[in-house]
């Protein structure tokens, strides 16, 4: 403990200037790694340190065990009674923004609550909308089937095809497959594709596709090629597809800007491109993807700003172009079940305060209520696959409070990884009954003993840190026979 030179510190300095004294060393991290009221917890290489002094070793429980399984299974312990036993709950705050989406926290495992601050600064529970969600949405056709296809205009030998319309959903790397028209395939069974979308002109009424032999083909060159008849095909049908013959998923509208130009620099691995009007790119946004034949794949938007857009292409993208039709698009999959949420118009939220009467005159008339609906509080729901949480349109521009249990290890954090001292006993029995139960030469008797001192000592820490006080539970029991308002 590194307080300062006679091992003593003022408690006048730790009330008045912790920070200023951790800058100079004189407080180490080890006892005050988070700021104040940190003494009430102890680090976890202190716990692997007494742990490795107390049970491993010659005569004691633990003869041969290395510090590494130790530091393991004091892990997986901290993991553990983080979910329901130690006091791991964070919290963060954020304005809703007009995406009604919320980025999920980086340690996130469960949430605890969410909630909508009101000017009075009280809390407002929000509801999760359990029938609803964001599902994956499959592109399809006109028929119905699970695939981009469109009708093109081929010449007999030749690698470029013409389709008849404009389609900003067909992008540079995409499968091709149009049977008995060109010379590739895909194997199925392989999820190689022979054809593959080399290049993409996107004009106003037409879109001119180069065709290319995929990375891993056995073929030389990918032509359109049939029997005998007239050279030219007006009425060749190709289905294009994703890499590995993935069916194509529902994007957000893209962005075709059209005669662009750009200058790349090399050194930086970016392109500036330049369009003609800010109104140009209205809708780009950083981390957009770009496509064009000139621009390497998985371009992406770093910024926008008026006229120009930076992008960051690597080293391959081909400086010095001018004239060129450009797509930026989303790669945030957008159902209709999740466009139809949050454009739907709530109820507004109440203003009314807690004393007024506005809920009184309703006794009596909600008799069969859905409670979970009963409320003007907003909704959401959260979206694993794409790590979000999608609130309901009601809560847009709202200070949106999320509390979450994280598991405890984040060393990313400011107080890095704690235990409460109450619960420092309860990490030990877990660690030891770890390291034991992973060895062979251990009696089963003893193994049997852990486990059931790991027990004890997880419900003797659930209780203390459960914080349970008698005067508040008094308080709150004497306004149990109270009528309940909202």
């Amino acid at each position: 403990m590194s307080y300062n030179n006679d091992n003593q510190l003022a408690q006048q300095q730790y009330y008045n200037d912790l920070s200023n004294l951790k800058s100079q060393g004189l407080v180490d991290d080890q006892f005050y790694p988070g700021g104040f009221g940190s003494y009430q917890y102890i680090g976890m290489e202190d716990i692997i340190d007494n742990f490795m002094a107390t049970y491993v070793g010659e005569g004691k429980l633990l003869s041969k065990t290395i510090r590494g399984d130790a530091s393991f299974h004091g892990h997986r312990a901290l993991q553990e009674l983080s979910y329901d036993t130690l006091r791991s709950h964070k919290s963060q705050e954020i304005e809703i923004p007009p995406s009604l989406s919320m980025v999920l926290p980086h340690d996130y495992v469960n949430y605890v609550k969410l909630s909508w601050s009101g000017g009075d600064g009280v809390e407002h529970v929000i509801y999760p909308g359990s029938k609803t969600s964001n599902p994956t949405a499959i592109k399809q056709d006109s028929d119905g089937k699970y695939q981009i296809s469109a009708t093109a205009t081929v010449t007999q030998g030749n690698n470029i095809i013409t389709l008849d319309e404009q389609r900003t959903d067909i992008r540079k790397g995409m499968s091709v497959s149009s049977p008995g028209t060109i010379s590739g395939s895909i194997d199925l069974e392989e999820n190689i594709a022979d054809c593959i979308v080399k290049s993409v002109d996107y004009g106003t009424s037409s879109t001119t596709i180069t065709l290319g032999a995929g990375p891993l083909s056995n073929i030389g060159e990918c032509l359109c090629s049939w029997g005998t008849g007239a050279s030219t095909n007006s009425q060749a049908l190709f289905t294009f597809y994703n890499n590995g013959h993935d069916l194509v998923e529902q994007e957000e509208t893209p962005v075709l800007v059209e005669n662009t130009s750009w200058t790349t620099n090399a050194s930086a691995s970016q392109t500036l491109l330049t369009a003609q009007s800010s109104d140009d790119l209205a809708g780009v946004t950083p981390g957009m993807k770009v496509t064009n034949e000139y621009l390497p794949e998985n371009s992406t938007v770093v910024s926008v700003e008026g006229t120009q857009v930076v992008i960051f292409t690597g080293n391959n993208a081909v400086s010095g172009q001018t004239s060129q039709d450009v797509v930026f698009y989303s790669e945030n999959t957008n159902s209709n079940t999740w466009s139809k949420y949050k454009s739907l118009t709530s109820n507004e939220n109440t203003n009314d305060s807690f004393e007024d009467d506005t809920y009184w005159p309703n006794l009596g008339q909600r008799y069969g209520i859905e409670p979970s609906h009963a409320q003007v509080n907003g909704s959401f729901y959260i979206d694993y696959t794409n790590g979000k949480i999608h609130f309901s349109s009601n809560l847009s521009g709202k200070t949106v409070i999320l509390k979450y249990i994280s598991d405890g290890i984040d060393t990313r954090s400011h107080v890095g990884m704690l235990v409460p001292k109450m619960a420092e006993e309860a990490i030990y029995k877990w660690m030891a009954y770890g390291c034991a139960s992973a060895r062979i030469d251990i009696p089963e008797y003893v193994i049997k003993r852990l486990k059931k001192e790991r027990f004890a000592e997880t419900r003797k820490a659930k209780l203390r840190l459960s914080n349970i006080k008698l005067e508040e539970i008094s308080q709150i029991l004497r306004g149990k026979s109270k009528q309940i308002k909202h």
